[in-house]
C-alpha cells in the first residue's frame, strides 16, 4: 500500500503534517518524510542498461535513513510504505529514493551492498494500524523516560524516542557531555515499557536536526531541511570572513558554530588570496604602521600608527603592495596622512568624548538654548501681556482679587472697591463755581459717623498735686 505521494522527493512537495495536493493526510503514516529529501533528477529518464538497480532508500522517523534490497522486484516508487527486515522482527518505513541515484548515494555514504537488508512487502493494513498505534505512544514514553533518568540522577537528556514498526523495540536517542552508566537505567526502562530497549547517543547537531526550529535568519534550520551531512566548523572560518568572534552570534540553536559559516568560505579564500597578509607593517617617515582591518568587498586595508591608533587610514590593496615593495628596497614611505585623509573610528570618537572635560557643560548649554527657543517672545505680545491680534481675556473673580491685593500693596491710598484699577481718565472741563460750593456744603452737612469697631481710649490727665505741697 502506498501513501499516495508520487513526488520526486522535493521537500516542498513531499508529505507533511497537513493535507497536501497529493492527498496525504497522516504524517505518522509517512514518517515525517519531508526532512532531508534528495531530489531525484533521474526519475523521468529511462535506463538503457540491462542491469537494473535493485536497491532503494527507505526513510524512517525524522532523519534516519537506510538502503534495502528489493529482492522480490516489487514495483516501488517514492512515497510507497514498505515493510522491511529488522532485528528483531520487522519495521515500517517510506521509500524516499529509487533508481540509479541510489547507487550514487550509497557510494557517497560508503554503504556496503552486503550489509543491505531485504524488503519484505508493501505494508498492509494491519502493519499500518500497529505502526500508527505505537507512534502515538512516543510522546508519553519520552516524558516517562526523562523522569526515570532524573530519578536515578544521570546527567543526560532524552531527546527523542522511536518505536519499531512491530512495537518489539524502542530506541532512545540521548545527548550527554560525559559517559553515562546505563546498567540500572535499562533495567528500569525494560520493567516500565515491557519491550526491548536500545540506547543511541547523538551529538548536539543531530539533536537540532531531529527537533527542528527557526534559525536567526528567519528560516528553518538547514540541518532539519536539506543538509545530509555535518561538516566541522571552527573559529578560523569566522576569522577568514572578518567576523567578530562572538559565541552568542556565531552559535546556532545546537550551541555549536553555525553550519552556514562554511557556505561562503571558498569565495572568501579566493578573494583573500589577492590581499597582502593581515600582519603587514609599513615603514613610514613618521613611524611604523600596522594593519587594523580588512574589507574584502571594497578591497581596502586600514592602517594606523603603532604609537597612536586613534586615526585610521584606508588604502587600496594595489597601493599597499607598492608600499610594501618600496619597504623591501629599504626606502621609507611618506606619512599616512600625506597619502590618505584620516578616518576616525567610532571607538576613537567615544574615547575623545569621554576624555573631554567640558562634555557636560556643552550638553547643558544646548538644553538652555532649547528652553529659550520654546519660551514666547515678549516683543510679539500686545497690551496686557497678550499676543498681538488677540483681545484681552475676561477677568475671573479670583484674578480680580489678586489684582486688587497687588494694587493695595503698591499704593495704599488707592480707592477701595471690587472693580479693578482703571487707567487715569482724561481732564474734563471745569464746573461752575456755584455748583462746586453747593456740593461742598452738601458734604459738610453730613457729619462723619463714628466707627463702632474703633477702640475708645480714655484721656490722660496730669497727676493731682497734694495739698501739702
Amino acid at each position: 500500500m502506498s501513501c499516495g505521494c508520487k513526488t520526486s522527493g522535493d521537500s516542498a512537495h513531499s508529505c507533511g503534517p497537513k493535507k497536501t495536493a497529493t492527498g496525504c493526510e497522516n504524517v505518522n503514516t509517512c514518517g515525517n518524510s519531508y526532512k532531508l529529501s534528495v531530489f531525484d533528477w533521474l526519475s523521468n529518464i529511462n535506463n538503457p542498461a540491462p542491469n537494473r538497480c535493485d536497491f532503494v532508500e527507505v526513510r524512517f522517523k525524522n532523519d534516519r535513513k537506510s538502503f534495502y534490497k528489493n529482492v522480490n522486484n516489487i514495483p516501488l516508487h517514492i512515497g510507497s510504505v514498505v515493510t522491511v527486515e529488522s532485528s528483531p522482527g520487522h519495521d515500517v518505513g517510506v521509500v524516499s529514493l529509487t533508481g540509479e541515484l541510489v547507487k550514487i548515494q550509497m557510494k557517497k555514504k560508503k554503504f556496503s551492498e552486503e550489509l543491505a537488508l531485504k524488503i519484505y512487502r508493501q505494508a498492509n493494513q494491519k502493519d499500518l494500524e500497529v505502526w500508527q498505534e505505537v507512534r502515538k505512544k512516543e510522546d508519553a514514553v519520552k516524558l516517562e523516560a526523562r523522569k526515570i533518568a532524573q530519578r536515578i540522577g544521570l546527567e543526560m537528556k532524552v531527546t527523542d524516542v522511536e518505536y519499531q514498526g512491530d512495537s518489539s523495540k524502542i530506541t532512545f536517542y540521548y545527548t550527554a557531555d560525559n559517559r553515562v552508566d546505563f546498567r540500572q537505567l535499562i533495567k528500569d526502562y525494560a520493567g516500565a515499557f515491557r519491550t526491548k530497549i536500545d540506547m543511541k547517543q547523538i551529538g548536539f547537531r543531530q539533536e537540532a536536526a531531529k527537533v527542528g526550529g527557526i534559525g536567526s535568519c528567519g528560516r528553518e534550520l538547514c540541518c532539519s531541511t536539506w543538509l545530509t551531512d555535518f561538516r566541522s566548523v571552527n573559529t578560523n572560518v569566522a576569522r577568514y570572513q572578518q567576523l567578530s568572534i562572538n559565541p552568542q552570534k556565531l552559535a546556532g540553536q545546537c550551541g555549536k558554530l553555525k553550519c552556514c559559516l562554511n557556505y561562503e568560505l571558498d569565495s572568501y579564500l579566493d578573494a583573500l588570496s589577492n590581499f597582502p597578509s593581515s600582519s603587514t607593517t609599513l615603514e613610514t617617515e613618521k613611524g611604523k604602521a600596522f594593519c587594523i582591518k580588512i574589507d574584502v568587498f571594497k578591497k581596502k586595508m586600514w592602517f594606523a600608527y603603532v604609537d597612536s591608533s586613534i586615526a585610521w587610514y584606508d588604502f587600496d590593496i594595489d597601493l599597499v603592495k607598492k608600499l610594501i615593495s618600496k619597504n623591501k628596497r629599504g626606502e621609507k614611505t611618506l606619512p599616512l596622512e600625506d597619502l590618505k585623509q584620516p578616518e576616525t573610528s567610532p571607538q576613537s570618537i567615544d574615547l575623545i568624548q569621554e576624555n573631554n572635560v567640558d562634555r557636560f557643560e556643552k550638553k547643558n548649554r544646548n538644553n538652555r538654548n532649547r528652553n529659550n527657543q520654546n519660551k514666547p517672545n515678549n516683543s510679539n505680545q500686545g497690551q496686557g501681556g497678550q499676543p498681538q491680534g488677540q483681545g484681552p481675556k475676561k477677568n475671573r473673580p479670583e484674578r480680580q482679587e489678586r489684582t486688587q491685593r497687588s494694587e493695595k500693596s503698591e499704593n495704599p491710598n488707592a480707592n477701595s472697591g471690587n472693580q479693578p484699577r482703571q487707567p487715569k481718565p482724561q481732564q474734563q472741563p471745569k464746573a461752575p463755581v456755584e455748583k462746586v460750593k453747593s456740593e461742598a456744603n452738601h458734604g459738610a452737612e453730613k457729619a462723619p459717623q463714628s466707627n463702632p469697631n474703633k477702640k475708645k481710649f480714655k484721656k490722660k490727665y496730669p497727676p493731682k498735686k497734694d495739698k501739702n505741697e
